[in-house]
């Protein structure tokens, strides 16, 4: 096929075997052009997909439910990826009602930003309560409610693939495998006898630091030291 040149040619290189033409290499570069990141200028779609974690703390008698919502960003590419966009955080306990507002907006304002949001997650884990922190189910401290919070954003990290979860190896696993299961079979009586010192669903007691408040009478009172607080 003979090709007729019409323009003065100013420039020009010999291919080499399994190097990119330039017209291939501008075109793909145009194509990355195209590809949407994470920033202030991403509108809010009318539908996002969201995920909600309950946070059930020995605390408050109320749990808390925390929404984050996801963008999908280059939908139907092989670009596609799945970013969170916004957080809500409701609950019936309206003692810290005002401190949740602000924290989901800053919250979402960083999200919205873009780039590596890795950071909250170790920012609001370094939080610690004054008047100490407690166990949540399955065993993991939490200093403090915000805390868990940041707990709760990490998880959701994990699961949409922004952050990987660095756990033990195989030979590691195994071993706390192997330690566990001497650790329950020793102590399989104690923790049963334990665990029903108390009623279900009684409260940390701030004083003893025992999960015996219980509502006796209108009023919080603890079955383990007697501290109550109507006095």
């Amino acid at each position: 096929m003979t090709i007729k040149i019409e323009k003065k040619i100013v420039d020009y290189s010999v291919a080499k075997p399994g190097e990119q033409p330039v017209a291939a290499a501008e075109s793909t570069k145009k194509a990355d052009d195209n590809i949407i990141h994470m920033h202030e200028k991403v509108a809010r779609p009318e539908m996002l997909f969201g995920s909600t974690y309950k946070i059930k703390t020995p605390l408050t008698e109320h749990a808390l439910y925390v929404t984050i919502n996801d963008i999908i960003l280059n939908r139907g590419t092989p670009h596609e990826i799945r970013r969170p966009f916004e957080v809500f955080i409701n609950s019936k306990n309206m003692d810290h009602f005002q401190w949740i507002v602000a924290l989901t907006r800053i919250i979402s304002a960083v999200f919205r930003k873009g780039g590596d949001i890795s950071f909250l997650v170790e920012e609001l884990r370094s939080v610690f309560d004054p008047a100490g922190g407690y166990f949540k189910k399955g065993g993991k401290y939490m200093p403090s409610l915000v805390a868990e919070i940041g707990d709760v954003i990490h998880c959701h990290l994990v699961m949409i693939g922004m952050l990987k979860e660095d756990g033990p190896d195989e030979n590691q696993q195994k071993l706390i495998d192997e330690k566990r299961a001497e650790y329950e079979k020793s102590i399989e009586t104690s923790d049963s006898h334990h665990s029903s010192d108390f009623p279900d669903g009684a409260q940390l007691c701030k004083k003893c630091n025992t999960k015996a408040m219980i509502q006796m009478d209108g009023c919080m009172t603890c079955l383990n030291c007697g501290d109550s607080k109507c006095g």
